[in-house]
């Protein structure tokens, strides 16, 4: 044996020795006390001396099957069934091997107890190994521990709920404790699970919530539809606690739910928004083995393209965006790399040069700017980008033939009344009249991205986790809200049923009040609306709505095969005028005329428009405005 082998059996024996010792103990407490009990305290003089004899085979036979078994070298502090198992199989090898030895004339011990005692010394020595397990499972705590814990009303006695329960009831591993669970199964009301009473049902949940004093309330059902998740969430609303939730199952890792999974209410959650269907074969067929350009891919809907796009099977790959973080990031998302251009659309010759030499099959231009009151004060950056920049995208995919390309659009262009909108708005045009015939070409109009950098969900979150206030533009306005995992999934299922020069409207659902949505944040959050968290009206902003539109009133809607897509009848502005147009907007950029700008993108937005059918219709048009800028 080498000098390193030696030590660790040195260092191996010190520390199973202490505990072989207790086993030692344990074992002949064991058989002692079982005998004593046998004969009610007064050992016969011959079984008390025979087991003396008997007792050292007994403590080898025992730890020879500990040692066999495993029992030895391990940390049981992390100890779990594969050791409980161990514990149980030394406990019945010993157990037969001394049944078997023990004389069958003159008899060390009686029977029963050579059976009983080798049982009773395998429960003692589980107990010892697991200890500190057992100590961690005690029950809730207790005490200052008790006080300070947050006490939790669980909803749901499922699979999901008993899993929670056993994480929370671990001392040490939560700072939340289990109070009750509700749950609408007349089979398990007023039974208990690990301790804990059920009750019913969630239509009472305000009264279970004020009886138990719970502190929070807690959705262990993943698979929760939106109704039962909005009847918990009136119900939280109303005992004025904080209401927490399991993710989906296909969101949990391994499908294990555990209590640090448990979220906030997101706002998909208070929409109630369903599910969105999608014809992921027939997306498949357009993107799997194409090549796939993505402008503004670190942005919050160029982002989620790719992550989308990528799980298709296109060819190639490309990302661009003139944001190294955002861009970086965004790649480090995906399951296979794509390849990162750091590129800034307004470069013209670059994206030519780009576009010359990837001649990509599909291209998604998502890259602009987007947050109204900055535009509102720089219009010239709104150009230089939304509108100068989408010429240069367009311009180059129809230099290299582009089949299809989706332009990113804003119901912010819908009757424009600030600059993100009306630059919005010129770049549909843009898309509609540099077609090249027989193309694939449309525009995605949506309204609000879910948790997008800098919109207004996250920055109520933010104020009410900083007590407020929370700052709301005007208690009349509304917005339409889609979730980004959403818009995109339908701006891929739009890229299919472009046939050439459409506009897509993707169907918002209600319009949602701004002022009740922050004051449901609020509330769900555990706070009270005005006297904790008070709620602020900042009047709205240069350029701001109370309300957007979905659609022009020169705009006729129809039907598409999905539900969720309406194709728009396109209208265009005189193609000569647009061209002209957009020279003198590239003139006022340069010279920074800010005011001449805007003034210029309304005449243009207000012109009077001319109904459009599909690329037949364009390719008179689009050669007009080809040697614009």
């Amino acid at each position: 044996m080498t000098g390193s082998g030696r030590r660790r059996l040195v260092s191996r024996l010190r520390s199973d020795l202490p505990l072989a010792l207790v086993d030692v103990m344990l074992v002949a407490g064991s058989f002692l006390v079982l005998l004593a009990v046998r004969f009610n305290g007064n050992i016969p003089s011959q079984y008390q001396s025979r087991l003396f004899e008997f007792l050292p085979v007994i403590i080898l036979v025992q730890l020879g099957a500990n040692l066999a078994w495993g029992l030895y070298g391990q940390i049981w502090k992390h100890a779990s069934v594969a050791e409980a198992r161990r514990i149980l199989f030394a406990g019945a090898s010993a157990g037969a091997i001394i049944f078997l030895v023990n004389p069958t004339r003159a008899l060390p011990v009686p029977r029963s107890v050579a059976l009983l005692g080798a049982f009773v010394a395998t429960m003692m020595m589980g107990a010892a190994r697991f200890q500190g397990r057992l100590r961690r499972r005690a029950g809730a705590p207790t005490g200052s521990d008790a006080r300070a814990a947050t006490r939790v009303a669980v909803v749901g006695a499922g699979e999901a709920g008993a899993t929670i329960l056993r994480e929370m009831r671990r001392r040490g591993e939560t700072d939340r404790v289990p109070v009750v669970i509700v749950d609408d199964d007349p089979r398990k009301q007023g039974r208990s699970m690990l301790g804990i009473p059920v009750v019913g049902d969630t239509a009472n949940l305000p009264a279970v919530v004020g009886h138990y004093k719970a502190d929070e309330v807690l959705i262990a059902i993943p698979s929760a539809d939106q109704s039962l998740i909005n009847e918990i969430m009136e119900g939280a609303e109303l005992a004025g606690v904080p209401l927490k939730v399991l993710p989906p199952v296909r969101d949990l890792l391994n499908d294990r739910p555990s209590v640090r999974d448990a979220r906030d209410i997101n706002i998909e959650d208070l929409l109630g928004r369903a599910q969105v269907a999608t014809d992921i074969e027939g997306i498949r067929a357009v993107i799997s083995g194409a090549t796939v350009l993505i402008t503004g891919a670190g942005g919050s809907i160029g982002s989620e393209i790719a992550k989308q796009v990528a799980e298709l099977g296109p060819s190639r790959l490309v990302l661009l965006d003139h944001d190294e973080t955002h861009l970086h990031d965004v790649n480090g998302q995906l399951e296979q790399p794509a390849e990162l251009d750091l590129t800034d659309i307004r470069d013209r010759d670059r994206i030519a040069a780009l576009m010359r030499r990837l001649r990509p099959d599909v291209v998604f231009h998502a890259a602009a700017h987007k947050h109204v009151p900055l535009l509102e004060a720089q219009p010239t950056e709104a150009v230089r980008t939304n509108v100068l920049g989408t010429y240069n995208v367009v311009a180059a995919a129809a230099e290299a033939d582009v089949d299809r390309l989706v332009f990113i659009s804003s119901d912010k262009a819908v009757r424009p009344s600030n600059v993100l909108g009306y630059s919005k708005w010129l770049g549909e045009q843009l898309v509609l009249l540099m077609a090249p015939a027989g193309s694939r070409w449309c525009s995605v109009r949506f309204g609000n991205v879910l948790g997008s950098r800098g919109s207004v969900i996250p920055t109520f979150a933010r104020q009410i986790s900083d007590g407020g206030p929370v700052t709301v533009t005007d208690p009349r306005m509304t917005r339409f809200f889609m979730s980004v995992r959403e818009s995109v999934q339908l701006v891929l299922q739009a890229s299919t049923l472009a046939r050439g020069g459409e506009i897509f409207m993707l169907d918002m659902g209600e319009a949602v009040n701004i002022l009740e949505l922050a004051e449901r944040m609020v509330r769900l959050s555990g706070h009270q609306v005005g006297t904790e968290i008070p709620i602020r009206f900042s009047g709205r902003r240069p350029g701001e709505k109370l309300s957007e539109d979905l659609q022009n009133p020169e705009e006729q809607a129809h039907a598409t095969p999905h539900p969720s897509i309406v194709r728009l009848t396109a209208t265009r502005i005189d193609a000569e005028n647009l061209a002209k147009s957009t020279h003198e907007l590239e003139r006022l950029v340069a010279e920074h005329g800010d005011e001449r700008a805007a003034t210029l993108m309304v005449s243009l937005a207000t012109a009077p428009a001319t109904a459009l059918g599909h690329n037949d219709d364009l390719a008179e048009v689009s050669g007009g405005i080809n040697g614009a800028p």
